[in-house]
């Protein structure tokens, strides 16, 4: 077992070979009040490394208490969660270990140690421009004050990467690789998301399932062989961008920085800030579990997910529990699961089919005693209420029912009697908020608005109908004595 956990696990140390500048003129900066610009960050030159004592160039409280999207929230956007209250501070370090968010990767997460030993949460970091900004949220204890004389410019701070930053470490550009040499299929777009859930490619076009067993073939035989991943670094032109090489992927205001290009030994070389991993024996395996058609600008595209290294392991685990928990739910062993489950649904099916049956036989005989009741006394049509409890989901839908085979009885008569018919449906056990659903219709269309328009004043029945039907919803606890006695008193006032 020792030795599957060692074969997993990472190198613990990146070779001095890993982090090439490749230019004559390109110089790290060393004056610790100058910021060191993304793509020469401590994280994209030595990706292993988890902690580093570093200086504060400037810090400062955000306008708000949430940290920029980077406008890539979409069309459809998440419903956004309460705004954090507490008060967030702005941190330029003169470099660092916690990756700003940028190529598809997301923000790495991490903790700042000011000289007082006192720790600070990083809770994301972004790009501004060439410079790496640190999103610091204050706690409950602590004040911005404290905070803006500890980040003071030269202030000696200490930086560590957060379990959860370091775990999306992994390389989406090996899948790209194969995709593109191998099966000439371009990648349009990734992402890294969150641990722990699926990385993702957009490629052009859709493939066959022989097509993404293969690329997950020749994927894990790379992997299996250990590549190793190197940097290359030169100078990126401030004006026009112009690079020796391929621009692709180059935001728009990138401004001070480098062009860095990732290279897998004899696979890929391709332009990346990303932090990518020395070699590539640590991602073990790549899983496709299936893919996804989205709609872009410019035509459709099809979404590939996988999984490598810890999200694979992660994503074992939780199936895993996942199958065991419904093998114990459905009393079989685990290879058994799909069948039972199959017959469960078709079980569930036939269930349902026997319950609208018996539901549909139901209504024509709740239909046939009401069309069956002699006119009351003084009326010159049919004036009905009933009233049913049922704890149905869908209770409104048996009420309709019911009128529909009304109707249909009605209808069938030579000479038809006017008819106006308010049916209501309570559930078994009732509270301030449960819902009492009513339904109205009649031969009269005039007849059916007066009884609705009546229920909403007198019993506040919010609804709305059209023709001879009427329907709304009552909230609250719907009592025979109350609600019911004053149904009957509307329908008395509504005489033909």
């Amino acid at each position: 077992m020792a030795t599957a956990t060692a074969s997993l696990s990472p190198p613990s140390v990146t070779p001095p070979t890993y982090h090439r500048i490749v230019s004559d003129t390109l110089v790290i900066p060393s004056d610790p009040l100058q910021p060191i610009p993304v793509g020469l960050l401590a994280c994209q030159r030595d990706p292993l490394l988890r902690e580093l004592a570093t200086t504060a160039v400037s810090c400062r409280v955000a306008q708000s208490s949430a940290p920029p999207s980077n406008g890539r929230e979409g069309k459809k956007k998440k419903a956004a969660a309460p705004a954090p209250t507490a008060p967030l501070l702005e941190v330029i370090l003169h470099d660092t270990v916690i990756f700003p968010e940028g190529g598809g990767q997301p923000s790495d997460v991490g903790v700042l140690t000011s000289v007082d030993g006192e720790l600070w949460d990083v809770v994301e970091a972004k790009r501004h421009g060439g410079h790496a900004v640190h999103y610091v949220r204050l706690r409950p204890e602590q004040n911005a004050d404290d905070a803006l004389r500890l980040f003071a410019p030269g202030a000696v701070v200490g930086v560590s990467l957060g379990e959860q930053g370091y775990k999306r470490r992994l390389d989406h550009h090996l899948l790209s690789a194969v995709l593109e040499h191998n099966l000439k299929v371009d990648t349009l777009a990734w992402s890294l998301t969150a641990h722990p859930a699926p990385c993702y490619v957009d490629v052009a076009r859709a493939l066959s399932a022989d097509e993404i067993a293969y690329v997950q073939e020749e994927a894990n035989r790379l992997v299996f062989e250990g590549r190793t991943v190197h940097v290359e670094v030169e100078e990126l032109d401030p004006n026009a961008k112009v690079m020796s090489g391929p621009s692709v992927g180059i935001p728009l205001d990138y401004t001070g920085g480098v062009k860095r290009t990732v290279v897998i030994d004899g696979i890929d070389r391709n332009p990346c800030c990303g932090t990518h991993l020395p070699t590539i024996h640590n991602l073990q395996l790549f899983l496709l579990p299936h893919t996804e058609t989205l709609a872009r600008s410019t035509g459709s595209c099809v979404r590939l997910y996988f999984l490598s290294g810890p999200r694979l392991l992660a994503h074992l685990a939780s199936t895993h529990a996942l199958l065991t928990s419904t093998a114990g739910i459905m009393s079989c062993g685990a290879p058994l699961v799909p069948e039972r489950v199959q017959q469960v649904v078709d079980e569930r099916k036939k269930a349902s089919k026997r319950v609208e049956d018996l539901e549909a036989e139901l209504a024509a005989a709740v239909a046939a005693e009401l069309a069956a009741a002699p006119v009351a006394e003084g009326q010159g049509g049919l004036v009905l209420y009933r009233h049913r409890t049922d704890d149905a989901a869908n209770a409104l839908g048996f009420l309709s029912a019911i009128s529909t085979a009304f109707v249909s009885r009605v209808a069938g008569k030579d000479a038809a009697t006017p008819y106006l018919v308010v049916l209501s449906s309570a559930p078994s056990a009732q509270t301030s908020s449960s819902t009492t659903v009513v339904l109205v219709f009649g031969s009269d269309d005039k007849k059916v608005k007066e009884a609705g328009d009546e229920l909403k004043a007198k019993l506040n029945v919010k609804g709305g109908g059209k023709g001879p039907r009427w329907s709304g919803k009552f909230t609250g606890v719907w009592k025979d004595s109350r609600e019911g006695a004053a149904v009957a008193g509307i329908l008395e006032s509504l005489k033909f």
